[in-house]
């Protein structure tokens, strides 16, 4: 022990007769006993000169025999400082166990706490990959010139809409109604910063341009089959004549 505690009114009760030579005997004796913890050697000239008081081995031998017992193959023995002593590796061992007690519950409260946290991230992790692999950016469609596409892709990107293939199938599919490529069709896109592509929008500009006798062309040869209606066009309209693209050969239809 590097610490004991001392009782100053007990030990002055039990010390008051002892001379100046003595006292100084007793507390070094203690602080011997304790600091070893065993019993002092049974010789009191050897434990005279372990607590430096070589002139004074008549005072450590008074002392020794007032306040120790001698036990035979032990030494001298201080039934008080046992005591003392046994309290305190009682209190090692206590805090010793509370110590380890705690460290195991904090073990098991972090594997109790990383589990769940760990199927979240998982989770996560697949809910990311479906999104990402969702809003992969396409590259560029065949028949679509880069520097169209770029252009696109910018008025898109301005817009805060993903350039999806969901998006591209549906400007493609509009494309064919109006009788346009799809090149074409984003071309116009990048012109007037639209996102996206309707026929209506631009079969309106051009039906506004057309004479009577085209629009009425259109008519008959549609009641007639001779053209699908506006929702089923896959023909070309060049120069205000409408043709029919499905043959090998272009056949003017009016």
């Amino acid at each position: 022990m590097h610490f004991y505690s001392f009782n100053i009114g007990d030990y002055i009760s039990h010390t008051r007769h002892l001379t100046v030579i003595e006292d100084c005997a007793y507390r070094r004796l203690l602080d011997l006993y304790y600091l070893h913890e065993q019993p002092l050697n049974e010789c009191s000239t050897t434990v005279a000169r372990a607590i430096n008081m070589r002139d004074h081995e008549d005072e450590v031998g008074a002392v020794l025999e007032e306040f120790f017992e001698l036990v035979e193959g032990s030494g001298w023995v201080n039934r008080r400082a046992d005591e003392e002593i046994a309290k305190y590796h009682n209190r090692l061992e206590a805090a010793s166990r509370a110590g380890k007690a705690s460290a195991e519950r904090r073990s098991n409260a972090r594997s109790t706490t990383v589990q769940p946290n760990n199927k979240q991230e998982t989770v996560n992790i697949k809910q990311e990959t479906k999104i990402s692999t969702r809003d992969k950016p396409l590259s560029c469609p065949d028949g679509v010139s880069p520097e169209v596409w770029d252009g696109f892709t910018k008025v898109r990107k301005a817009k805060k809409a993903p350039v999806t293939q969901a998006a591209m199938a549906g400007i493609e599919r509009e494309a064919r109604k109006a009788g346009w490529s799809l090149n074409a069709a984003l071309t116009e896109c990048c012109a007037r910063g639209w996102a996206g592509f309707k026929a209506d929008w631009v079969n309106k500009d051009q039906n506004s341009n057309k004479t009577q006798h085209q629009i009425n062309q259109e008519g008959i040869a549609r009641s007639l089959g001779l053209l699908p209606k506006h929702d089923e066009y896959q023909g070309t309209i060049i120069e205000g004549e409408i043709y029919d693209t499905e043959s090998n050969t272009a056949k003017r239809l009016g």
